[in-house]
């Protein structure tokens, strides 16, 4: 996955077609506009647009969220979503969606695109794993078998073809329970690969955002965060969290370990979407945050509602005419009832699991907006506690 560095202006994909002027002027920028206890609202500016925050990133692993096409992702609320550099660069590959002018025109979505660095999918599939070593990672890839290299400017070359607003430095994620050997060892790389990945080569007006490591081990994580800040990055991520850690571990540690993060820069949570996980960690001053569970949750049968989750599989919904949520406008629950959503569900049509996904993230849209407009009045705790009161209703 090594590729040599590519200048800026010759990286395809990157600036909307018709910017005129000063095409990067404010690009970067994270204004902090309110603030209620550790939460906050503000918005960073990007190339192909401005994030509110706090927000929740859509993931579209392939190029896609699946099932869902671009227009759909808008209406339902999303303003940035996610890129996955692994999967992009095996299928179809970095060079080809370059040639076709770059993510944003080859998946049709013309808003902010933030791609990750390809570090958690090789450190998650642990047992394809080759190699580690300052220069990288080397690992077989889960398409062919074939060896494949991951360094810092690998992954850096492939995020500036790609051409995403916002690019991850690569990182090393361990899983939770390793000792305290190999959690200081990920520190250490990640920190050294951060540094190299800051001087490489980016697409015009992209961001980098460095990846904090160390579990909830404060000396380590306390090293990690100090480590990155000293490279002046655009933005932070938390990483190494939600790895299998027990839940209130990892709000405890997002509760000390976000506040040392500059406050000029967007903080990211890598990897939540549960209702009651969302509520915690922007209470705790988290700024964006990214997963698969809504889409996943969707194709399986399940929705995200104000009254908790429920499991469409279920006999008890076969004549239940009500929709699905009613404090919800999306498509599945103006137009359909349980009962016919259940059908679809059971006889394992598309349609049923495309308006579960697209319900799912509306959900967790519409609580994210939610939240920010809380944070604007000053009322986050008041809006959690209504919120959380609800899920535990019985649908």
């Amino acid at each position: 996955m090594t590729r040599p560095p590519q200048s800026r202006v010759d990286l395809p994909g990157t600036l909307p077609s018709g910017v005129t002027g000063d095409p990067l002027g404010g690009v970067g920028r994270f204004v902090v506009t309110a603030t209620d206890g550790a939460a906050r609202a503000g918005v960073l500016t990007t190339v192909h647009g401005e994030v509110p925050t706090p927000a929740f990133m859509p993931v579209g692993t392939k190029g896609t969220v699946k099932s869902l096409d671009p227009g759909e992702l808008r209406a339902a609320g999303a303003c940035i979503v996610l890129g996955n550099t692994y999967h992009l660069h095996f299928r179809p590959g970095e060079d080809v969606v370059a040639e076709l002018g770059g993510l944003h025109s080859f998946m049709g979505w013309d808003g902010p695109i933030l791609t990750d660095s390809g570090g958690f999918q090789v450190f998650s599939l642990r047992e394809t794993l080759l190699a580690l070593d300052d220069e990288g990672v080397t690992f077989r890839s889960i398409y062919d078998g074939a060896a494949a290299q991951l360094s810092p400017e690998g992954a850096a070359a492939i995020q500036a073809a790609l051409g995403s607003d916002v690019a991850m430095c690569l990182d090393v994620c361990p899983p939770a329970g390793v000792d305290d050997k190999e959690l200081e060892e990920a520190v250490r790389l990640t920190s050294l690969w951060a540094e190299r990945q800051n001087a490489a080569a980016r697409a015009p007006g992209q961001l980098l955002f460095g990846i904090a490591q160390g579990a909830s081990e404060p000396e380590l994580r306390r090293r990690s965060i100090e480590e990155l800040v000293a490279l002046d990055f655009d933005g932070y991520a938390l990483g190494g969290l939600s790895v299998g850690e027990p839940a209130e571990l990892t709000m405890e540690t997002v509760g000390w370990a976000a506040p040392l993060l500059p406050g000029d820069r967007p903080r990211y949570f890598m990897g939540i979407g549960d209702p009651k996980g969302i509520l915690e960690v922007i209470e705790r001053g988290i700024d964006l945050f990214d997963c698969v569970l809504p889409t996943r949750l969707g194709r399986t049968g399940a929705a995200l509602t104000s009254a908790g989750r429920l499991n469409l599989r279920n006999a008890r919904f076969a004549r239940d005419s009500r929709p699905l949520d009613e404090r919800c406008a999306c498509p599945a629950c103006t137009r359909f009832s349980r009962a016919y959503l259940r059908h679809l569900v059971n006889q394992q049509e598309l349609l049923g699991l495309r308006l579960l996904s697209l319900h799912n993230l509306r959900f967790l849209l519409d609580l994210t907006s939610g939240a920010r407009a809380a944070i604007e009045a000053g009322n986050l705790a008041s809006f959690k506690r209504e919120v959380l009161a609800r899920l535990d209703e019985t649908a």
